[in-house]
């Protein structure tokens, strides 16, 4: 049936790629998609958003697939509301990093992200939160605070830096502790060490028993560009960070302008 397919599996990044900016799905997008899937594909939604956060909005578009969340430290079942894996960061090298972070550049403003279906997102009051969304936020009053629970990732911002110049010195002081990225306007992002979107994404395609050589991935931010060098062929949004515009194998249309669906529409005609 998937023979003779362009691609087995579509990889969508979630907010600035699959979501317009008033966070639903337009029905260009869901008319390709259902394309797309009817032909043979399968559809992947991959965001840095944890599967508590995602799953309002999952609900809300009707998608019931595998959604890779938390910068792939979870693979969660849409469809069933059930974690397939879960990926924690050592608290203990959490606190280093961010220690060893604050010693250079200073105090930072930090959340964390708790593991679990249940997991809320705790951050300081100093904390800005850029994004909206359903976000189960606690605000708490001390870091020791953060870590009080197990966590997926921590969140990280500057009062001087940009999110890339803060993203580049966190790699510098604390690479080789843990990951780090910048996923959207003030949210960059402590996770554990070799963490990524492709590495969420490779253990999703095997349990639909895909490869990379079968997906075509869809992104806009620097959160993406693991999942673009695993994939066969990747697509940046117009309007995308620098990083994803320099390596893609092409440009779409902004998430606005239905950039995923005039993809899908050419490489799987109705």
């Amino acid at each position: 049936m998937t023979d003779g397919l362009p691609y087995r599996l579509v990889a969508t990044d979630l907010d600035g790629t699959l979501l317009t900016p008033e966070e639903t799905v337009s029905a260009r997008t869901r008319a390709a998609l259902a394309t797309a899937t009817a032909a043979g594909a399968t559809h992947v939604i991959v965001t840095g958003r944890s599967a508590p956060w995602a799953r309002p909005v999952l609900d809300e578009i009707g998608y019931s697939g595998i959604a890779v969340c938390a910068q792939g430290a979870q693979v969660y079942d849409a469809g069933a509301h059930k974690l397939l894996t879960s990926m924690t960061l050592d608290r203990r090298v959490a606190q280093l990093a961010l220690a060893k972070l604050e010693a250079e550049l200073g105090p930072l403003a930090a959340a964390a992200t708790q593991d679990g279906l249940d997991g809320r997102v705790l951050a300081l009051h100093s904390y800005r939160l850029e994004i909206g969304g359903d976000l189960p936020l606690q605000r708490v009053g001390t870091k020791a605070e953060l870590f009080g629970q197990p966590i997926s990732k921590l969140y990280i911002q500057h009062p001087g830096l940009t999110d890339d110049q803060l993203a580049d010195a966190a790699r510098r002081v604390v690479g080789d502790l843990v990951g780090v990225t910048m996923a959207g306007p003030g949210i960059v992002e402590l996770l554990p060490l070799g963490l990524s979107k492709a590495t969420g994404l490779a253990v999703a395609a095997r349990r639909l028993g895909l490869r990379a050589k079968d997906t075509i991935a869809f992104g806009d931010m620097p959160n993406d560009l693991p999942m673009f060098q695993w994939a066969a062929h990747s697509v940046a949004m117009a309007g995308a960070h620098p990083e994803l515009l320099a390596v893609a194998d092409e440009v779409t249309a902004s998430n606005a302008a239905d950039g995923v669906a005039l993809v899908l529409e050419r490489l799987y005609p109705s």
